[in-house]
């Protein structure tokens, strides 16, 4: 499956190609903070499934001391892709892309969600954070665990 992702501006615009439309939903303080709700949505894809088409120099970035990232359109605010920690992977935030149907798969931080939060009943239910290389293959995005 693919997916074209864009920005509320129209600067940014990338190709997702071989999107399982498994996602996950991350409900730790960071994640309600960064989307400014009860949960945040993503995927993550190995390097090579994504294309940038247009606006990479509109991307803007922020770094937590933790490593926590965020990527956004220096002018409209919305999130855009990217690189997870270094590896070779991009985390997607799903509300930018069109046209898909989307499962969830898993939970995360559960030990962090918020007293109004609402979990989905789906997907696999974690307190943390699983292991990178579990949480990948749960996704099951074309993705290269080894990499």
């Amino acid at each position: 499956m693919e997916s074209r992702g864009i920005c509320l501006c129209g600067d940014i615009e990338f190709s997702v190609r071989g999107l399982s439309g498994n996602i996950y939903q991350c409900h730790c303080s960071l994640c309600r903070k960064q989307g400014g709700s009860a949960s945040n949505t993503g995927t993550v894809v190995a390097v090579e499934q994504l294309t940038w088409l247009k606006g990479e120099e509109h991307i803007s970035s922020w770094t937590k001391d933790s490593g926590f990232k965020t990527c956004f359109c220096k002018n409209c605010g919305a999130l855009v892709p990217n690189q997870l920690r270094g590896l070779n992977y991009y985390w997607i935030p799903i509300g930018v892309l069109e046209n898909l149907s989307f499962k969830i798969v898993a939970n995360l931080y559960l030990d962090h969600k918020a007293p109004w939060g609402v979990v989905s009943s789906s997907g696999t239910n974690y307190e943390t954070m699983p292991e990178v290389s579990e949480f990948i293959k749960l996704l099951d995005n074309e993705l290269h665990t080894s990499k």
